[in-house]
């Protein structure tokens, strides 16, 4: 057979040719019948015809695979590598200047591959106008590519600065979780010095009154020997002297005898000391907790929101650097809760206090959180507010005025998420203020804006009561 390199140069363009999809061969097979085709194109063929026949001639090859033409292999492939390793501006086969552009092929050919059996049906252009044409193409093709490298940018800058945002809340919340440690060290120090000094006290108390017993009865033991022995030494006297003296040591003899008295409840109290004690700290422990039904969750607030008293307080403040995340609300200065309903009834109360503006209620997970919407239940939202200090609106569509007799501080809000509710109650004299009817169909959270306040000044706060917390002792049937 022939050489590769010897192959490729004798060969002309139209030799290594597939019949079937007029390119370069890529890895051709030899048919019985003499025909060339690629490997992959003869497999397609085969499928759609439904038989083993040639391309070219339609001759049915027997069952067998057939071979690779590894010599035409070689010299397609060499062809190829001389096609791209040769002056680009002149043709492989013809070495002319390549002056013509083909627009099938998308590859610029000379005046003499155009008159070509390969090329004379396609249609040509000359270079200068090709060029022209694809730098337009190319550049139309380059705009979405830059957009899409200016948003990526732009997200890995958000990202990092996430990223930075992420160790400020870790090092926030440890800030806090210490300082809250530090109030329950500071209580449970402080309950373990009162525990200790009522102890002392106790044991200063009984430990007096044993010694005033104890200084008694000594004196008592002192004088009870004092008289023994003086008798006993009237016992040891001669007759004479001895009945003498009789009258007056039988009187000193028939002293009144006492028992000693029976001390009670003299001993430390150690059941009312140790009695369940870890039960009567934590129990005292529960003045000094507040637990809300639920806490506000500032990855969802707008930037300019403040929280405290446990992320159950939250007031309109100084804007800060927040990361732009997904469940961030910046259409509106507002917040959701941390936790969501999706059943069951549910109610929670918030201290409007004095402000002058604000919205309470619910509001759906699906709400738009930056674009402007309008609070309504056809967006999302169920709530009503206050307006300039004065009046209170039902946020329907359109919304309605509300007519109550007297401002509310607290207000309840009442949530039964199957009966598709949300009750607003004057918790004052449990009055109901108003009630939206709707359909629920997604997670429903709650929802807090405590309005807007100009030059720096700080909102008054709109906070979640707390519940009334009580620890009790039970007992186990055994």
């Amino acid at each position: 057979g022939l050489s590769s390199d010897l192959m490729a140069t004798r060969l002309c363009e139209d030799d290594l040719l597939c019949p079937q999809c007029s390119d370069i061969y890529c890895l051709p097979v030899l048919l019985q019948c003499g025909h060339n085709v690629c490997k992959v194109c003869l497999h397609k063929f085969w499928e759609l015809k439904g038989c083993r026949e040639c391309p070219v001639c339609r001759v049915v090859s027997v069952p067998e695979r057939p071979p690779i033409n590894l010599a035409l292999k070689i010299a397609a492939e060499t062809y190829q590598v001389q096609r791209t390793s040769r002056d680009q501006d002149v043709c492989l086969f013809h070495n002319e200047k390549l002056k013509i552009f083909c627009q099938n092929d998308e590859e610029p050919i000379c005046l003499v591959c155009q008159t070509s059996k390969r090329h004379k049906v396609h249609e040509c252009y000359p270079v200068v106008e090709a060029s022209q044409l694809k730098k337009k193409e190319i550049s139309a093709m380059l705009e979405p590519l830059k957009k899409q490298l200016r948003k990526l940018d732009k997200t890995r800058e958000q990202w990092e600065e996430t990223r930075t945002y992420i160790q400020t809340q870790a090092v926030e919340n440890e800030k806090a979780i210490r300082e809250e440690f530090e109030k329950l060290h500071s209580f449970l120090v402080e309950e373990e010095r009162n525990r200790l000094k009522v102890l002392r006290q106790e044991e200063e108390i009984k430990k007096q009154v044993m010694t005033e017993k104890l200084k008694t009865l000594t004196e008592k033991i002192e004088s009870l020997s004092a008289t023994i022995s003086d008798v006993e030494t009237t016992l040891k006297e001669k007759d004479l002297p001895f009945l003498m003296e009789y009258k007056q040591t039988k009187k000193r003899a028939r002293c009144s005898l006492h028992e000693p008295e029976c001390i009670r409840d003299i001993l430390i109290n150690s059941a009312k000391h140790l009695g369940s004690l870890r039960f009567g700290v934590w129990n005292k422990m529960v003045a000094s907790v507040k637990c809300a039904p639920f806490v506000l969750d500032p990855n969802t607030a707008q930037s300019n929101l403040r929280f405290s008293e446990e992320l159950t307080c939250v007031q309109y403040s100084s804007k800060q650097a927040l990361p732009d995340n997904p469940e961030r609300c910046t259409s509106r200065v507002c917040v959701l809760g941390a936790t969501g309903f999706t059943s069951g009834k549910h109610s929670w109360t918030v201290d409007v206090g004095q402000g002058k503006d604000w919205y309470i209620g619910a509001a759906a997970e699906s709400i738009k959180r930056k674009t402007a919407v309008f609070l309504n239940p056809a967006e999302g939202f169920w709530v009503i507010g206050l307006c300039n200090g004065d009046t209170f609106w039902a946020q329907t569509a359109p919304r309605v005025k509300l007519a109550l007799k007297q401002k509310p501080e607290r207000i309840t809000v009442k949530l039964d998420y199957d009966k598709g509710k949300v009750v607003f109650i004057n918790a004052e004299d449990s009055t109901t203020i108003h009630t939206f009817s709707d359909k629920f169909v997604e997670r429903i959270f709650p929802y807090f804006s405590p309005g807007l306040y100009k030059d720096g000044k700080t909102s008054s706060p709109l906070t979640v009561c707390p519940q009334k917390i009580t620890v009790n002792k039970y007992s186990t049937d055994v």
